[in-house]
């Protein structure tokens, strides 16, 4: 088990002169523990997250694409949400509703590009200070030094698939092998070498994959690049049935997605074939084209295991490309971000697994709540699109997987409109820790134990950061089981309604059908409730854009 190249740790603290880490060595695979004797107090919490895994990449809700027998066991042993969602569908945002219990608009994270709020109060301080062991591997997002967090190695920013940088609390730090084993292997020595078994811990296991650019491990690289995949229906989207919002963002596969620095055609390849090619601006991103930003945190090793399927993509594409058509080439595009894609995904699983495997071999797991989420859904050519932001399905979904033996009937289903604003409250709530009255969510407890007695009928929805990059409007929402009303803002002034029955891909505004008018002023006077409740305003509209405006971002 491990990571797929042997590593080891870099200190670059220049204060010191030896290691910040000693080689990680895990009993995993060289035997079974012992059986952990385990006093059934207070459950202990996993939360894993990865970073915008789209819930159609799970084979426990589509199983079309890829094949997910690990992540599936948290489903076949607890509770699947098919209606969890975000309340912002962006990376940072999002983490930040989920630590605080808040929406963005109060925790002040509404976008990836204003710092964080250290004075909120996040969920891991409140199980630090009830006596819990806190925890947290991979990727925050944001910030160095996570609050309420006893012991952590996390990326900075985005971080890295292929050796990459960490911060710890005594230093930064370089770790040679692919990220999400890496992740992994930390989170393993934590439970097996450094946990207090005197103690219940909340231990946070995040992953970057499938984050943007896709680099899969080598060996999920070559296997997954030999694969096609179902397109699905509305890969060709024209966005007639919708507004501007639709029609002006910049996600499609074809004119927005780049050679390099996400299908891995390297710059000399585009040279040799006249130079950028016309389907998508010359954006520079991290090198030309972004090839070389992450290609070269390979060392010679791994980028002799590399090179070969990189040559095969870069030959094919060269002999095809010429003569495809405009259809072929979005075809061609969508196999290679679904290839590199999925590819990541597929070690996401086996790592799950070893985790799995480890708490079922140590006994851990029978007093143990894990959560499996993602930081918001993804779009996987749909509406011929990539990324997230926008309030519809693909990527205002997300996964959200629970077990927890017990307390949730294996192979359970839930179809309640639940929210991340949602998640602090619960795990509080199964530790039997008091919630701050400012928190904004509901916990899932009932829902985990049965009880159908949920009162909420709709969630509220907010996206901020525009213009920025894929150009994404402006907009906040309603959405029930039922209906979705949206209202795009700030440089337009547009509604959009979707009978989510009805028209389940979202093709058609019936926003100014007749025969749905009674339904738009009943949504209308929801939504200006829920504003209310959640304590969102015009006047905080308002605020953000002035805050864009004073940074010099509305230009």
């Amino acid at each position: 088990m491990g990571s797929y190249w042997m590593f080891k740790i870099i200190n670059f603290n220049i204060r010191k002169s030896v290691y910040l880490y000693l080689i990680i060595i895990l009993m995993v695979g060289c035997g079974s523990p012992e059986k952990t004797n385990i006093k059934y107090g207070r459950p202990n919490i996993i939360f894993i997250m990865s970073d915008d895994h789209a819930y159609q990449a799970i084979s426990a809700y589509q199983g079309n694409l890829i094949v997910t027998p690990n992540i599936d066991r948290i489903a076949q042993q607890g509770m699947l949400f098919t209606n969890a969602c975000v309340t912002n569908s962006i990376c940072a945002p999002s983490r930040a509703t989920i630590l605080t219990g808040r929406h963005t608009h109060l925790n002040g994270k509404i976008d990836n590009r204003l710092p964080f709020d250290t004075t909120n109060v996040t969920f891991p301080m409140l199980f630090q200070k009830a006596g819990y062991q806190t925890a947290m591997f991979g990727k925050l997002h944001f910030g160095n030094n996570p609050k309420g967090i006893d012991d952590f190695l996390i990326l900075p920013g985005q971080g890295n698939y292929i050796n990459p940088d960490f911060i710890t609390p005594k230093g930064d730090t370089t770790i040679i092998g692919y990220v999400t084993d890496i992740i992994t292997d930390l989170t393993l020595n934590w439970l097996n070498q450094k946990r207090n078994p005197k103690k219940p811990f909340m231990l946070m296991y995040l992953h970057k994959a499938p984050h943007r650019p896709w680099w899969p491990r080598a060996d999920k690289f070559k296997e997954f690049s030999e694969k096609n995949f179902p397109a699905p229906p509305t890969l060709f989207d024209d966005y007639k049935g919708r507004g501007s919002a639709a029609k002006e963002a910049e996600m499609n596969l074809l004119y927005d997605m780049k050679y390099g620095h996400d299908a891995k055609i390297r710059p000399e390849t585009i040279a040799e074939m006249g130079g950028v090619l016309p389907e998508v601006p010359a954006i520079n991103w991290n090198g030309v084209d972004g090839f070389y930003g992450n290609y070269h945190r390979a060392n010679e090793a791994q980028k002799a295991i590399y090179d070969p399927i990189i040559d095969s993509i870069n030959n094919a594409f060269k002999e095809h490309w010429p003569s495809m058509s405009r259809e072929d080439k979005m075809q061609w595009k969508y196999q290679r971000y679904m290839q590199d894609y999925l590819g990541t995904i597929a070690s996401i699983d086996d790592n799950v697994g070893r985790v799995l495997d480890y708490l079922e071999q140590t006994g851990l797991d029978q007093n143990t709540m894990i959560i499996y989420t993602s930081d918001q859904g993804f779009y996987l050519g749909e509406h011929g699109w990539f990324d997230k932001r926008f309030i519809y399905d693909e990527s205002f979904k997300t996964p959200l997987l629970i077990q927890w033996p017990g307390h949730i009937v294996p192979g359970s289903t839930n179809d309640e409109m639940v929210q991340n604003l949602d998640f602090a409250q619960t795990l509080l709530d199964a530790a039997g820790i008091k919630a701050p009255g400012d928190m904004q969510g509901e916990s899932l407890l009932p829902l985990l134990n049965g009880d159908n007695n949920w009162t909420r009928e709709a969630v509220y929805y907010h996206y901020y950061e525009y213009p920025a990059v894929h150009m994404v409007k402006r907009h906040y929402g309603i959405v029930s089981k039922t209906y979705k009303l949206i209202h795009f803002y700030y440089d337009v002034d547009e509604w959009e309604l979707y009978d989510r029955m009805r028209d389940p891909s979202e093709l058609n505004n019936v926003y100014d059908d007749p025969a749905y008018a009674s339904i738009v002023t009943q949504l209308k006077s929801e939504l200006k409730d829920m504003r209310i409740k959640y304590q969102d305003s015009e006047a905080l509209d308002q605020k953000f854009i002035d805050v864009y405006r004073d940074n010099g971002w509305l230009e």
